[in-house]
């Protein structure tokens, strides 16, 4: 019965994303780092690499679907979800071994970098729910509702892993 399987992924899709948020807060309100004796300080740099991995992978995805290219489209956004989960482990781990990374710049560009940092968190809270979403639809052969869905999720998603690699340049 097709109301009961969505059922199904609601709920997942609600406990994995309540999970995910709830821990990061935990990771960063609540704990402090030095949970690994481990300098994982060059971390930050290849966490932004995947954050721009994932965005020119969102960018091909979006051109293929485009053209027309449906299959490529498929790998393009798995592999743009791939780099997105394995920044998430990165960023974890970082966080879990070193705790928060304090911004010091000062005057207007510490207004910028605060901007861009709250509407990038904000943001990302609501990525990983869109993103399920979007891939169960298309997984369902949704396709209608699937691209509606995806007009809201890409910008988003290219906006989350764009604004990541400026915050790390921003904390450089």
């Amino acid at each position: 019965m097709p109301g009961e399987s969505d059922r199904s992924f609601w709920i997942f899709n609600a406990a994995v994303s309540t999970a995910a948020v709830g821990f990061l807060a935990w990771l960063l309100l609540v704990r402090e780092g030095g949970g690994i004796r481990a300098d994982l300080g060059f971390m930050p740099a290849i966490n932004a690499t995947l954050n721009a991995t994932s965005a020119t992978l969102l960018v091909l995805g979006f051109a293929a679907i485009r053209s027309g290219r449906r299959e490529i489209h498929k790998r393009l956004m798995v592999s743009a979800f791939a780099a997105s989960m394995v920044f998430l482990a990165g960023y974890v781990l970082y966080h879990y071994a070193h705790g928060d990374t304090h911004y010091q710049g000062v005057g207007v560009v510490r207004g910028v970098y605060f901007t861009v940092l709250v509407s990038h968190v904000v943001l990302s809270i609501v990525m990983l729910p869109m993103i399920l979403t979007t891939f169960y639809l298309a997984a369902r052969k949704r396709f209608a509702t699937h691209k509606r869905l995806a007009r809201w999720t890409l910008p988003i998603w290219l906006y989350v892993s764009v604004t990541g690699v400026v915050i790390f340049f921003m904390l450089r």
